[in-house]
């Protein structure tokens, strides 16, 4: 990883304290730190992601030969109205690798799920499209996200919805999704990957059917479990989503109900598809 961003930044590592001052710390991840900072010479505002190369780096172990991409590469390639922009990556000089992304004022998508507020009928079709659109530019940039869910999207306050954190995605190709790979977010992991099963794209197209579920009705699909009970729930069918928004359009409610089958080829083969499915329908 170091050796890539030698060859792509240059050499020079970045005594980031000196580069930035520190303005506040949110969002800490198991194998990172997010900070906002301040370009102490350009005086410009941005995110810098801090990534702990010792819990990084077995992780990365596991496609030892296969040439995979830093996150920081990832989230260059990965561009679109509805992607948080990478603005630079590299190493500082305590040996960890770091990516400055612009910063985002707005609310984690789980947050304003978890308040329970309804959104209205608008602005749910409105979210749901917007979630669509950036899985399919992660898939038309090449890649599988495989940790879709409402903590990696915020919601500003203009109601443009960002994805953000690449910190688990990977290729899309057959030998970074081979069966063991388990990773992502429990309730929102598609059962061939809970069941350790070659996976591909439509994982993701299942973690957005969830994700969509529950921008539209506050409620998950199935009861909230762990990632053993889980494996069990998302092989029996999920509650009807007109269960919870009687008045749903017809057309919506049938494409997030396909994204949540348990057979990948029952569900539609990408975001685009989706996205089709759902053109006509207004609130």
């Amino acid at each position: 990883m170091g050796g890539f961003f030698a060859k792509l930044f240059g050499s020079d590592r970045v005594d980031l304290w000196r580069r930035f001052e520190r303005l506040q710390e949110s969002n800490s991840g198991t194998m990172s730190t997010f900070y906002k900072v301040r370009d102490t010479k350009t005086g410009a505002v941005a995110g810098l992601k801090l990534i702990d190369r010792r819990k990084q780096d077995p992780v990365e172990a596991r496609y030892k030969g296969l040439e995979k991409p830093s996150e920081g590469e990832i989230g260059t390639r990965i561009t679109g109205p509805n992607i948080v922009r990478t603005l630079e990556a590299g190493v500082s000089t305590t040996g960890d690798a770091f990516i400055l992304q612009e910063f985002i004022e707005g609310t984690l998508l789980h947050a304003v799920i978890s308040a329970k507020k309804p959104f209205t009928a608008a602005q749910r079709i409105d979210l749901v499209r917007q979630a669509a659109t950036a899985i399919a530019a992660v898939h038309a940039a090449g890649f599988v996200h495989r940790d879709i869910c409402p903590r990696n999207f915020l919601l500003r306050p203009d109601g443009r919805l960002v994805l953000f954190d690449f910190g688990l995605t990977v290729p899309d190709k057959p030998a970074f999704l081979q069966p063991g790979n388990r990773v992502g977010t429990p309730n929102y992991m598609a059962p061939e990957v809970i069941r350790r099963r070659q996976a591909d794209r439509r994982l993701d197209v299942f973690s957005f059917g969830v994700t969509a579920y529950e921008i539209c009705t506050l409620q998950p699909p199935w009861p909230r479990s762990s990632a053993a009970q889980a494996a069990l729930a998302h092989e029996s069918p999920p509650i009807d989503i007109r269960t919870h928004w009687p008045d749903i359009p017809p057309a919506l409610a049938d494409a997030i109900m396909a994204c949540l089958a348990a057979d990948p080829a029952r569900r539609p083969p990408t975001l685009d598809a989706f996205l089709k499915l759902v053109a006509g329908v207004q609130a």
